[in-house]
């Protein structure tokens, strides 16, 4: 893809050397405090250097090698088009106050995604070998103090890793295909099953959850070609809607001037693109991850980007402006209504959108158990083989039977209303602190590498698309304190708007006073230091084990263990040394 050489730069795609590194896999390199072990996994990817507190690299992915050029493109398009483009115009039209400023939002969206999806392609050059995305780039990017952002990150991701929200809105749209209006226990229950089969389909076969993904991320892109192609037919004006360009006539009339109607237009944009670097998630399952990432990552976000424009212009060609912004109903179903006039074709179109949110299920489920289960394979999770095994069925059943449960809980547990809004913005605000400190991670990555005398990666981001990247994430973290127009209490709850960020960040701090209490408190007094053992959890399954050392072993440990924790004595220290420690 020339263009997107353009915006980052590259080296020839040629075997990386490193004059005077012994780069064997298994050699250590050393900077400050910091040592860096040598791993190259079978996915064909160069060596990795990575700082040794990390999860392991396993040489054989135990989750296989499934995932080609179109597993990944549909990958980010089933996440990116769930329900969003459908509903989110009416809302970013009333935040914007005009067609024209409308219409450059989404271009916009597709700009600052882009930014974002060349840190994440710099990132995989650097660790082509471990999926999870940020999961692994936080922990390399910040590995001092040791385990404080792997604990803080994992524990946000394991709580707050539910799908309600998405399992609430594929049963509200199954509901409307035949026009019942259900109870709130039928929504409820609808949601819990729907979620249920998503699980099931998934547990069983990791390779027929991937076509299963690419099937229906097939119907999502013919959907929405079918509704741009619409759109054109309809400003063309061989159709019963009248005056179809009136939206296009002074179509920055009305521009608001409030700033939080801007930008929570923006911050929904943004949200809309999020899925871009799904694919990032199973990066460790891809052959040749850099090359086949940089090209099809790239198709699908600027693939979206202009479906997205397209449907955009479709709705505004057959909706009137003030109709979109006094509606209730979704734009697709107002756009549907006045092009066809047909119930039918309404209920249709439900349906689509139904399965683009249980296609969204899906996507969803694939990309966040591998997060959940690189997390597990840090260590910082009990039981960590529970998290690391792909056992019977080479699929990651742990993190599966985990997002099931948390899903399920949060569908059942919170009333309708503040209590359910309330714990769904909670997901969004830590998420966008640990995506700024990924991208300022970057430039803390570049100068160690610099320190080691390591050769540039396969791909390197323009600074300023790093920079670009910075200051949006920054803008998603200030965003949420900017009170709205109807004043603290005219957010998404009857209480105070910025209730959500406020337990986002004192979530994190806790998490923070935990590590300080179980990392040097409880050690100092009960006079131990915590190491990494790498632990086999079956077949090529790997993951590290945290465990107790007494002060008096810390030699002999030490002495019997690499700095990741894998053992280097003979056998019968290795059994002396197991029988000696306290795990």
């Amino acid at each position: 893809m020339a263009f997107f050489r353009g915006l980052s730069k590259e080296t020839p795609e040629v075997e990386v050397t490193t004059t005077g590194i012994d780069a064997t896999p298994g050699a250590v390199l050393t900077e400050g405090s910091l040592e860096f072990t040598i791993a190259q996994g079978g996915n064909g990817s160069l060596p990795s250097y990575q700082e040794a507190s990390g999860a392991p690299v396993e040489i054989d992915s135990p989750l296989g090698y499934f995932v080609g050029p179109v597993t990944i493109v549909f990958l980010n398009i089933s996440m990116m088009v769930g329900t969003g483009v459908y509903s989110t115009p009416a809302t970013i039209l009333k935040g914007t106050g005009s067609v024209g400023l409308a219409l450059l939002y989404w271009p916009l969206g597709f700009l600052v995604s882009l930014t974002s999806l060349t840190v994440y392609l710099e990132y995989a050059a650097y660790f082509p070998n471990r999926s999870g995305a940020e999961v692994v780039y936080l922990e390399q990017a910040f590995p001092r103090p040791v385990y404080l952002v792997p604990v803080a990150f994992a524990v946000q991701t394991v709580i707050l890793s539910f799908s309600s929200a998405n399992a609430i809105v594929l049963a509200e749209y199954l509901f409307r295909v035949n026009g019942h209006t259900p109870s709130n226990w039928e929504l409820k229950g609808t949601a819990v099953a729907g979620y249920t089969v998503a699980v099931l389909l998934l547990a069983f076969h990791t390779r027929a959850g991937f076509l299963l993904s690419n099937g229906i991320g097939i119907v999502k892109v013919i959907t929405l070609i079918f509704i741009g192609i619409t759109g054109l037919v309809v400003l063309g004006g061989n159709t019963s809607v009248q005056n179809p360009t009136a939206n296009f006539h002074n179509a920055f009339e009305g521009t608001t001037n409030s700033g939080y109607g801007v930008t929570n237009a923006l911050v929904k944009i943004i949200f809309s693109y999020n899925g871009y670097a799904n694919a990032f998630n199973v990066v460790n399952e891809i052959k040749n991850p850099v090359k086949r990432m940089r090209t099809n990552a790239f198709l699908s976000l600027l693939l979206v980007a202009i479906l997205y424009q397209l449907a955009n212009i479709a709705y505004f060609a057959a909706v009137s402006k003030t109709e979109l912004q006094q509606s209730t109903q979704i734009a697709a179903s107002l756009f549907f209504q006045n092009v066809f006039g047909s119930s039918g074709a309404v209920r249709g179109l439900n349906f689509l959108i139904a399965l683009s949110a249980f296609g969204n299920l899906i996507s969803v489920l694939i990309g966040q158990s591998r997060v959940i289960r690189e997390c597990g394979r840090q260590g910082v999770l009990p039981f960590p083989r529970f998290w690391a095994s792909a056992r019977p069925f080479g699929t990651p059943l742990g993190p599966y039977l985990v997002k099931w449960s948390l899903t399920v809980l949060m569908v059942l547990a919170p009333p309708a209303g503040d209590a359910f809004n309330f714990v769904v913005d909670l997901q969004t605000y830590p998420a966008a602190i640990f995506a700024l400190f990924m991208a300022a991670g970057l430039y803390i990555i570049r100068h160690r590498r610099r320190q080691l005398g390591l050769s540039r990666a396969e791909f390197r981001a323009w600074d300023v698309s790093v920079i670009f990247n910075l200051a949006a994430n920054l803008f998603l973290v200030i965003m949420p304190w900017y009170p709205p127009a109807t004043g603290r209490d005219g957010g998404d709850v009857s209480f105070w708007y910025a209730t959500y960020v406020v337990v986002g960040i004192a979530t994190i701090l806790i998490c923070g006073i935990y590590y300080v209490f179980w990392m040097y408190l409880l050690p100092r007094f009960q006079q131990y230091q915590i190491r990494p053992e790498i632990l086999s959890a079956g077949g090529s399954a790997a993951t590290h084990k945290l465990v107790k050392v007494p002060a008096e072993q810390l030699a002999v440990w030490d002495s019997t263990h690499d700095a990741s924790g894998r053992l280097v004595a003979d056998r019968s220290e290795k059994e002396d040394v197991a029988q000696d420690i306290k795990v």
